[in-house]
């Protein structure tokens, strides 16, 4: 047996025995403050009853408490094999725990049983008119005995009976709360009223009874209910408060942010179901914001916050954008030369400058095509002057990537103007980008833009809209016009510009508002 299971043992049997001796102390103080002070007469210390008193009645007691203890204990340890060994519980496991608490019970109410009848035995023999009397007084203690031991009992088991919750099995429909509460209320109310109503009873019914002795045995049943009943109280009120404030912590926890938030399940009752119900909660939110997170990561953050924030359809609408388009010189030759992890190594760190300028300039990776990427400014959300991000974050890409990753060089181009964005592909899986001549003629430019790595290359209509803002006019600065090349597939010459080599501070025109954002949008001014 390991250390924690030996742990487990030695505490399970320190508190069962602990609960079990108080549950019976509680039950012989009662009969002593009944039998000598709240019922006195008849006397059970006549001296013609001394056998009783003073040897069947002493090893009576420490025969049953024996018993009791090591027939509770072995059962239980018995029982919980599986909890104390550490293994998954089976379903005969899981039936016997949930019947531990009622079988321990038992148990001591065949105890106190047997003590009943046979004590109303013996002192009946010497003394007939003693035997209500020992009848009322053994009964009434030990049903107040089965109840606070069940109790105890309960509380003692209670991670035990929470671990089988946290396996998967539900609880039993006869335990739970109501159980705690009904004998709470039996062992703490109605009995010492029970007791009060047949005590006057015996007084009517006895001329011998005087009003002293009537008055003293209801005080004594008052007194025990005064006792029990705040006690079965506050174990009952802590079991519900403590499990409610340890969610109520982890509620404020997850309302910061924080879903590593689980509660420890200890109870088997209700309140445990409740436990349990609110770790599935948390998972399933920790699941959504791992799905959300992995979306996000696949579509882009603000593709993924504008498909949650609505109901996204296939389609789209017209939006005026800069695409920039970067492609890598040489991949069949890098590939070729490389070990497959290596060059997957090297792309990583080249996408990786790549997603870094696109985001810091506003701007939206849309895809990864092979050893190509292509990003897009001004879609889904809005920006003023996606021309001069585009040109921007175009320049920091061609300034980093030598530094970054020296083994890969690529060409960089940036094209500009109106554009279909939306979703496209089937009902059952589409994805969202952007159809138009901008994002052919950013490819066409990167390919010409492979000649000299160092100077991305964009059109003339991708310049003049960002001159048209103060901070695209800043960044136009650092371009220059080249030559009028005629692309491959386009009928018409293009205009190129090239990017003056040099560091680019990271400086945007606007930040977006991805909460207002949504596809379609008005370009915010």
């Amino acid at each position: 047996m390991s250390e924690s299971g030996l742990r487990q043992r030695i505490r399970i049997q320190t508190l069962l025995t602990s609960a079990l001796v108080i549950a019976n102390a509680i039950g012989a103080a009662i009969v002593l403050a009944l039998v000598l002070v709240g019922i006195p007469t008849p006397s059970v210390l006549a001296t013609e009853l001394w056998w009783v008193n003073y040897i069947a009645l002493p090893i009576y007691v420490g025969v049953a408490f024996v018993v009791g203890i090591t027939v509770c204990t072995v059962t239980a340890v018995r029982r919980l094999q599986w909890s104390i060994r550490e293994r998954e519980p089976t379903p005969a496991d899981a039936r016997r725990t949930q019947r531990l608490p009622w079988t321990l019970t038992m148990i001591q109410a065949t105890l106190w049983f047997i003590g009943m009848v046979g004590f109303t035995i013996m002192y009946g023999i010497v003394e007939p008119e003693l035997i209500p009397k020992i009848i009322f007084v053994t009964g009434m203690a030990g049903l107040v005995v089965v109840s606070i031991g069940y109790i105890l009992i309960e509380f003692t088991l209670r991670p035990v009976a929470a671990g089988l919750i946290s396996h998967g099995f539900r609880r039993r429909k006869r335990t739970g709360l109501r159980a705690r509460w009904v004998l709470a209320w039996i062992a703490g109310s109605a009995i010492p009223l029970v007791g009060i109503l047949l005590v006057v009873l015996f007084g009517v019914f006895r001329d011998d009874t005087t009003k002293i002795e009537l008055f003293i045995g209801v005080t004594v049943l008052a007194l025990v209910g005064l006792v029990t009943g705040p006690i079965l109280t506050i174990l009952g009120s802590m079991s519900i408060t403590g499990p409610i404030r340890s969610m109520q912590k982890a509620f404020g926890r997850i309302r910061s942010g924080d879903l590593d938030s689980d509660v420890a399940v200890y109870d088997g009752t209700e309140v445990g179901d409740l436990q349990a119900g609110f770790n599935d909660m948390v998972a399933g939110l920790r699941e959504r914001e791992r799905m959300r997170d992995l979306f996000g990561k696949h579509v882009g953050r603000e593709v993924a916050d504008a498909a949650l924030a609505g109901d996204p359809r296939l389609g789209g609408t017209e939006r005026i954008v800069a695409a920039l388009f970067v492609d890598v010189i040489g991949s069949t030759t890098l590939a070729a030369n490389r070990a497959p992890t290596e060059v997957v190594g090297l792309l990583n760190d080249f996408f990786a400058v790549i997603v870094d300028e696109v985001i810091g300039h506003d701007g939206l990776v849309n895809k990864f095509e092979g050893d190509a990427v292509l990003a897009i400014f001004g879609a889904p959300i809005a920006l003023s002057d996606p021309a001069g991000s585009a040109l921007a974050a175009a320049r920091a890409i061609a300034d980093r990537l030598p530094g970054a990753v020296p083994e890969i060089s690529a060409g960089i181009g940036v094209g500009y103007g109106p554009v279909v964005a939306g979703n496209v592909g089937a009902v059952e899986r589409f994805e969202y980008t952007v159809i138009g001549d901008p994002v052919n003629e950013s490819a066409r430019l990167s390919e010409l833009a492979k000649r000299d790595p160092r100077r991305p290359l964009a059109s003339r209509p991708a310049i003049t809209a960002a001159a048209r803002t103060e901070s695209g006019a800043d960044e136009v600065r650092n371009w220059e016009e080249l030559d009028s090349v005629t692309l491959r597939g386009r009928p018409e010459p293009t205009v190129v510009f090239g990017g003056v080599p040099g560091p680019v501070p990271r400086t945007t025109a606007d930040t977006p508002d991805i909460a207002g954002a949504r596809i379609g949008g008005r370009t915010r001014r």
